[in-house]
């Protein structure tokens, strides 16, 4: 295979290059096909895979590997954005650079990120063949519903008998500085969609009707005021937060039929989704039967609580942020989900990325020198793996 080895991906050029791609989930609007086309030259083999489902628009994403033998260590992470608002300064895909800031929408999550992956192995390709393979996986769907990306990809590669042994994902954990924070895991998420179904009736004979609202009140008050957990040693303590109550009744003297409200419980590795529903059941069946009312609840599970244990290849990779940026990274399993939470059933996976203060938010921006920082990090992360792979 013939590479030059003054192929070098500057990040900055190619981070603008992607945010200039409007891919708003689940577009592609170009994105992937501005990363094949950087990747393509290094020598590797790029698979562009679309999926879809009934009820779901089609994904577009990508992986992409150089090398056939183990360990293979790979890159993921996504090139689709949320919406981006009103009221940005500057054109959310114009990718402007002002005043040492790149802008756009994608800057912090996480096309920046995807930018250094490219930047990084690139360099290592110039000066090295790694003692294994090195791969990208590039969802168009983690800000989306998540089922038509990266699920599927780990699918595909399951069905052709690939396997990644160690991944990087490349989210915006940072605080600070690129590398101050590795996320060794994530809390679980819990969706419960709660109906009350009371009896209407004329506000002048209560007793006449059966009114959703107090028995809505006391499930949210009961819930809310119960201790889930302390905390363990790597996760703060399981959070349960109410999002909505609603009961869209116009009337002034008209008792309701129902209400409904929305909780998520964001949860640790102390629990399960099987022993929250049973618990979140309990509750409703006590409280329903406190007021004579039908409580129903549906779940929606986004998540698992995981945790990739401290050991060697967490000490890896905090050596490695040491080597680049000569500070160790706290590790962290707080925010929330990710596309980690798919990955950690098939390989270790911890998620090291930029400062994500401004992630989703109008005027999302990142310096131009954490971008350069990332990529000399992750630079760094592929010397030490395949010097002791």
């Amino acid at each position: 295979m013939h590479r030059s080895p003054m192929a070098f991906i500057d990040p900055v050029t190619l981070a603008q290059a992607l945010i200039r791609c409007p891919s708003v989930t689940p577009k592609d609007a170009g994105a992937l096909g501005v990363l094949e086309a950087a990747l393509a030259p290094l020598g590797f083999a790029c698979h562009r895979l679309r999926f879809e489902q009934d009820g779901t628009e089609p994904v577009d994403n990508l992986y992409a590997r150089i090398g056939t033998a183990r360990p293979n260590f790979c890159f993921a992470g996504h090139t689709d954005v949320v919406p981006p608002g009103e009221g940005w300064h500057h054109d959310p895909f114009g990718a402007v650079i002002a005043d040492g800031m790149l802008y756009g929408r994608g800057a912090a999550d996480m096309k920046s990120a995807i930018a250094a992956f490219a930047s990084a192995v690139s360099h290592y390709l110039g000066r090295h063949e790694p003692r294994g393979s090195i791969s990208l996986l590039i969802t168009g769907d983690e800000e989306g519903p998540a089922v038509n990306g990266t699920p599927k990809m780990l699918d595909w590669l399951k069905a052709r008998g690939e396997t990644i042994d160690h991944c990087i994902v490349g989210e915006p954990t940072s605080t600070a500085q690129a590398g101050d924070t590795l996320k060794i895991g994530r809390r679980g998420s819990l969706t419960a969609y709660v109906t009350v179904r009371g009896v209407q009736g004329h506000v002048g004979y209560p007793r006449t009707a059966l009114n959703p609202i107090p028995v809505v009140a006391a499930l949210v008050s009961r819930l809310s005021s119960h201790v889930l957990d302390h905390g363990t040693e790597h996760f703060e303590a399981s959070t349960l937060s109410f999002t909505t109550v609603d009961v869209g009744n116009p009337a002034t003297n008209v008792i309701p039929a129902e209400a409904r409200a929305t909780f998520n419980i964001r949860f640790n590795d102390t629990h399960t989704p099987a022993t929250l529903q049973r618990w979140i059941e309990t509750e409703t069946d006590a409280v329903a039967g406190q007021f004579g009312a039908e409580i129903a609840v549906r779940f929606s599970l986004g998540g698992n609580a995981f945790l990739t244990t401290p050991g060697p290849f967490t000490d890896l990779v905090g050596h490695a942020v040491e080597d680049a940026t000569g500070i160790a990274p706290e590790l962290s399993t707080t925010g929330g989900t990710s596309d980690a939470r798919f990955i950690k059933a098939y390989c270790p996976v911890a998620e090291l990325g930029l400062p994500g203060g401004t992630m989703h938010k109008v005027d999302e921006c990142v310096p131009v020198s954490e971008i350069h920082r990332l990529s000399d990090i992750y630079k760094a992360l592929l010397d030490r793996y395949f010097a002791a792979p």
